[in-house]
């Protein structure tokens, strides 16, 4: 048996020694020390041996367990670190290399826009208000004067979260106007940008997602020459100064007087085309007196203050400004359109 382990030692720790690779280190593992081992099938055979004899053997057993338990982790290591090695070699960077540098992005027009009109307004005197864009229908619309059975309150028309129709996606940043009425008195002078949100089915003016900036400016003695007077300045110094605007009557429930402003339409130079569906003015905005029961509904004194309110579509804003002839190019994220600006 002493021949037995001494061989089972020598062939084991040369076949270690040509293993080139983890898997074979764990075949020779399984050889020599498995539960059907070469070693293991020797131990078996104990117990023909006699009582003095277990002893010596079952030592020398022992020993040889050990020595190829070591070698097998020692060559299981160098194995280990050659790999290693050998993949850092593959691996290696050249630090010295100069590096790929990424396509550097830029504004979405949208935000282009944006940007530029709360400028204009900011250097007009306003302030940025801002609020949420899951709001109360009574801000929505019983504040702002629109009755119990107005069209706009219709579940067809908006995007209602609760079945009893009291809280909803915003269809306009007016309510922001309320929520600013009810904690400052006036002066105020203030624009509110934001996302809303209307049933609208999509085609080339119109999208159930869109931005809007709404303006106040309640004060002593304002009057729709102020209102006209500011819009005039805000469309010639985001369009240039001549630009052309019509502002036509109109009925919104929260302004009286009410009225649309419309711009020149950029395509046709007024002629009529598809973008201003043949009438030669695009629509940028409505906009009016607020009514006195919205400002006697927020605790304003109607016989002190006064004031205007009006409503900017950015994405209508955003068309006249950089000629885009379809909204739906705004929300596409189609690369080739987004680099051109």
């Amino acid at each position: 048996m002493k021949e037995m382990l001494e061989q089972i030692k020598r062939e084991a720790l040369d076949a270690l020694m040509a293993a080139e690779n983890t898997q074979a280190v764990e075949a020779l593992r399984v050889k020599y020390l498995g539960k059907k081992g070469a070693l293991t099938a020797v131990l078996k055979q104990m117990g023909t041996l006699s009582a003095e004899e277990r002893p010596v053997m079952g030592q020398l057993a022992n020993d040889v367990r050990e020595a190829l338990t070591s070698s097998l982790a020692r060559r299981q290591a160098q194995l280990d670190a050659a790999a290693l090695d050998a993949r850092m070699q593959q691996e290696a960077l050249d630090v010295t290399i100069p590096g790929t540098r990424p396509p550097l992005g830029h504004k979405h027009p949208m935000t282009t826009a944006l940007d530029e009109l709360k400028d204009i307004f900011i250097g007009m005197g306003f302030q940025i208000a801002e609020g949420p864009e899951i709001e109360l229908a009574d801000y929505n619309f019983t504040r702002l004067n629109h009755s119990a059975g107005h069209p706009a309150r219709e579940w067809g028309d908006t995007f209602y979260m609760t079945e009893d129709s009291s809280v909803l996606l915003r269809t306009q940043t007016s309510p922001i106007q309320v929520h600013v009425m009810e904690e400052q008195s006036p002066p105020i002078r203030i624009i509110a940008p934001g996302r809303v949100y209307r049933k609208d089915e999509v085609d080339a003016t119109h999208s159930p997602m869109f931005h809007q900036v709404e303006g106040l400016v309640v004060d002593k003695g304002i009057t729709m020459a102020d209102l006209k007077g500011t819009l005039n300045q805000f469309v010639e110094q985001l369009y240039g100064k001549g630009t052309k605007t019509r502002f036509r009557p109109h009925h919104f429930p929260f302004t009286e007087p009410s009225c649309e402003v419309d711009v020149l339409c950029h395509a046709c130079g007024g002629d009529g085309c598809r973008i201003c569906k043949g009438e030669g003015w695009i629509e940028l905005l409505g906009a009016g007196m607020v009514h006195p029961k919205v400002l006697s509904g927020c605790g304003i004194d109607t016989e002190v203050y006064s004031g205007f309110a009006f409503g900017i579509g950015v994405e209508r804003m955003a068309m006249r400004r950089f000629e885009i002839t379809d909204l739906r190019l705004i929300f596409e994220n189609d690369m080739r359109f987004l680099a051109q600006f």
